[in-house]
């Protein structure tokens, strides 16, 4: 009896894990290039209290055996790195990945960070720099005046004074498991040992997807799904809720024996 209050429990902590998870999912529903996030369930282990297979008498073993749950853990959170929808903006810095791949970004220490946002801005020295002033890879720098033209392939064009001169081609990196980055904010994943190594080239190469500018990636957030999710959440707490309370019911009744 005591062990349905705490598998219980473990089932309320887990569904509030779960509405953690789709909440921060609806509040990034504009989040430029943001990839859903969902909860991995693993059950707890279990009571043995009779082994299956064990013999049950002379020439006899027992079919199956009693194996007790004792609940239910968030064992992770994984995120879905399905295309989210183009727009079309416009502006000339804006820039989205159609297919596999990630920006490359250059941390404040000198490390790489990798992005799939790809709304970017000029800092005062008129480096391409995402909007939280890191600079963009390999370094694209532009002058008042200057148009931009990025190819599909990555070839950036600078046009000044009406003469057009090539710039740095635009590499992106990508990973044998993007679900192993780790998440810093601000868009940014940072490369981790369950990710792999990144494995950086040209778009339209190596599997990697095609640069299309003046573009952006939507929030691959399905909005109606979490909603779904979200009454499945609720209802799965309250059932939770209630065989706490149901066991505290009988509980009750025992001790009155």
């Amino acid at each position: 009896m005591i062990n349905s209050l705490w598998i219980a429990k473990t089932g309320m902590s887990a569904q509030q894990t779960q509405l953690d998870v789709v909440s921060h999912n609806l509040a990034n529903v504009s989040t430029t290039g943001f990839k859903r996030n969902f909860a991995v369930f693993e059950d707890l282990m279990y009571q043995n209290h009779r082994q299956v297979g064990s013999q049950s008498g002379d020439n006899a073993e027992l079919p199956t055996g009693l194996h007790l749950g004792l609940g239910v853990n968030v064992g992770s959170t994984s995120r879905n790195f399905l295309q989210g929808g183009l727009e079309n903006t416009g502006n000339q810095l804006d820039m989205a990945i159609n297919g596999q791949g990630f920006f490359q970004v250059q941390m404040p220490d000198g490390t790489t960070a990798y992005t799939r946002a790809g709304n970017f801005t000029l800092n005062s020295t008129g480096e391409v720099v995402t909007p939280a002033g890191l600079r963009v890879l390999p370094g694209i720098t532009v002058q008042r005046g200057d148009l931009i033209d990025i190819g599909a392939d990555g070839t950036v064009s600078v046009t000044r004074a009406g003469v057009t001169t090539p710039g740095p081609r635009i590499q992106l990196a990508n990973f044998i498991n993007p679900a192993g980055l780790e998440p810093m904010g601000n868009n940014l994943f940072r490369e981790t040992v369950a990710s792999g190594a990144p494995e950086v080239g040209e778009p339209l190469t190596n599997s990697l997807g095609e640069i299309r500018h003046k573009f952006l990636e939507n929030s691959n957030v399905n909005v109606v799904e979490e909603l779904v999710t979200m009454i499945q959440t609720q209802r799965a707490y309250e059932m939770n809720s209630k065989a706490i309370q149901t066991s505290d019911q009988m509980l009750a009744k025992l001790s009155q024996l």
